[in-house]
């Protein structure tokens, strides 16, 4: 394994939080490894796991797969609870928008209040998440995937992240185009 820079291995408790378009993004590009690179753990909201996974798509099983090889950590959230409560008893209201966003941001609440010296990283595509309407707490950052791989490109972790944008776009995935943070 190539040595991790000083900079990230010195890093406070940090957990990467990736939202379903991430998670879709990297199983196109064949680089979702690139969430680990960091040495952070990663967790993987219920719901999230649930929307990447509940129906067949070319990514579902990749993201099935890896998360289980790699013993990704599962938060269990009251949101997903509930809606598996309405999907068992057949509900026809049964709401499935944007459910792992609002799963995401209890977890993110849940790390604030249980873990407040923790930071949690959330990776999104998503520009509804960009806007100031989706709040983190303090010890949370809302982080694009684009971002997120010069990040990592940044400390010499991977060699190109254009090469891995490029990847997933060749594959057939037309990620967005938002950096955030954005530069300063």
């Amino acid at each position: 394994m190539p040595s991790v820079p000083e900079v990230v291995r010195a890093s406070p408790n940090v957990i990467v939080l990736p939202d379903s378009g991430p998670l879709i993004t990297l199983a196109y590009a064949g680089a979702l490894d690139v969430l680990m690179k960091p040495l952070w753990p990663i967790k993987i909201v219920d719901m999230v796991l649930d929307e990447v996974t509940r129906n067949a798509t070319p990514t579902s099983e990749l993201i099935r797969l890896w998360v289980q090889e790699q013993n990704i950590s599962i938060l269990k959230t009251r949101t997903c609870d509930r809606y598996q409560e309405q999907e068992a008893q057949k509900k026809e209201s049964l709401r499935k928008r944007n459910l792992g966003e609002l799963a995401i941001q209890e977890a993110m609440h849940d790390l604030a209040l249980k873990d407040p010296e923790t930071m949690g990283v959330f990776l999104f595509e998503d520009h509804k998440i960009a806007r100031t309407t989706f709040l983190v707490p303090s010890n949370c950052r809302k982080v694009s995937t684009r971002s997120w791989l010069l990040f990592l490109e940044g400390k010499g972790l991977i060699p190109s992240a254009t090469d891995i944008e490029r990847s997933a776009i060749t594959r057939g995935r037309q990620f967005s185009n938002i950096r955030f943070p954005p530069d300063t």
